[in-house]
């Protein structure tokens, strides 16, 4: 039969897992903590089991866990909004998704940054769109003027991702003010800005598209509960975006999933009420701290992680293999599993780069490290 996304397989991450489970080894690939959920979190889905939520949720989000982001948005980034710009959907995936059913059209040109998160491309592909893709410097830096050169009158969104995964780079007030002038040049053009790991990050802090008020009136924020409270299982995200935009949104959404799981909803927005969001920058720190630390003595190039659960490792001082063959190496000799850089890239750009999460208990990691070292 004839395919829509004919290019598409069983992905990457899905893969090294199933590895990882059939060779017994560390499964450092994808990026799900394997440490307990906070029991505060845990206490409030059980006392809201008996509560009135087992019915379908409203259409865009239980107004309990909307009231809850209205007030998280605007204590953590000054941006007051209102319900009807917050899409509560379910997970990061479905939010980008949605939105780029509901604005990218056949023929019309996406911007993508690589190496970039693989949800992207498909959806794109779905619609019919075309995507351009435009690779970050070899240090992970973006070079603006290569995105803005990549822009026509036909691109009608770029796509960002910060902080950034696969590399764990950050935007800084440079790449904010670059990102300023593309907007106010192409007024065409839309931003879907994936944050999902905003409140991940370590020396410097994230700066969201939420503050950001020439930005944010054309922008399509990501962000996700699974992610910030590692509860990835859950499948819960939102999105915010102008209510003009946001009500296209809608229609997509409404006939993709239509509501949310609803017990989840409740169980967020009474847990948002007494957590410190503030507080899992510090804590995914010592993480990436502690990881670091026990591989500094291997033969691995640590490379610098600003945000998000991932550290990127050069292997050059190893082997001059092809990183997707040295992956599978790992697993079946080393008994670790990790992915390679080069999916990422539209090309496969090979820069013998592996990406490894430390969102994983200090026993993990030590038993990672352990054998990272001989290696």
């Amino acid at each position: 039969m004839q395919s829509k996304l004919p290019n598409v397989g069983t992905t990457i991450f899905s893969t090294m897992s199933k590895m990882a489970l059939d060779y017994g080894a560390i499964n450092l690939a994808q990026g799900f903590p394997n440490f307990p959920v906070d029991e505060k979190l845990i206490d409030i889905f059980k006392d809201s089991l008996s509560e009135n939520v087992h019915q379908y949720a409203p259409m865009a989000g239980n107004p309990l866990l909307i009231e809850e982001i209205i007030k998280l948005t605007q204590k953590q980034y000054g941006r007051q909004i209102d319900s009807a710009e917050i899409l509560v959907t379910a997970g990061a995936t479905q939010a980008i998704f949605t939105a780029i059913q509901a604005l990218v059209f056949k023929d019309d040109e996406v911007v993508i940054i690589d190496p970039a998160y693989d949800c992207y491309v498909p959806a794109i592909d779905l619609v019919g769109g075309k995507c351009v893709h435009v690779s970050l410097e070899t240090d992970f830096t973006v070079d603006w003027n290569k995105v803005e050169h990549a822009i026509n009158s036909k691109t009608k969104m770029l796509i960002v991702n910060n902080p950034h995964n696969p590399s764990g780079k950050i935007f800084t007030q440079a790449d904010i003010q670059s990102l300023k002038q593309i907007f106010i040049k192409n007024h065409q053009l839309y931003l879907l800005s994936d944050e999902v790991y905003e409140y991940i990050t370590f020396e410097e802090k994230h700066i969201s598209i939420n503050s950001i008020p020439e930005i944010r009136e054309r922008a399509i924020i990501v962000s996700s509960f699974g992610k910030t409270f590692h509860i990835t299982g859950w499948k819960i995200g939102y999105l915010i975006a102008p209510e003009n935009i946001m009500n296209e949104i809608k229609k997509v959404h409404q006939f993709l999933v239509f509501c949310v799981n609803n017990l989840a909803q409740v169980s967020l927005a009474k847990y948002l009420q007494v957590v410190d969001v503030d507080s899992l920058g510090s804590f995914y720190q010592e993480k990436r701290d502690y990881f670091r630390t026990l591989i500094q003595g291997s033969k691995f190039e640590i490379l610098p992680s600003e945000g998000s659960f991932f550290q990127a490792l050069s292997y050059k001082n190893i082997t001059k293999q092809k990183d997707t063959d040295f992956v599978i190496e790992l697993v079946k000799n080393h008994g670790i599993a990790a992915i390679p850089m080069s999916v990422f890239y539209e090309n496969n750009l090979d820069n013998q780069i592996l990406r490894f999460c430390f969102a994983k208990d200090n026993l993990t990691l030590e038993k990672a490290a352990e054998k990272l070292c001989q290696i």
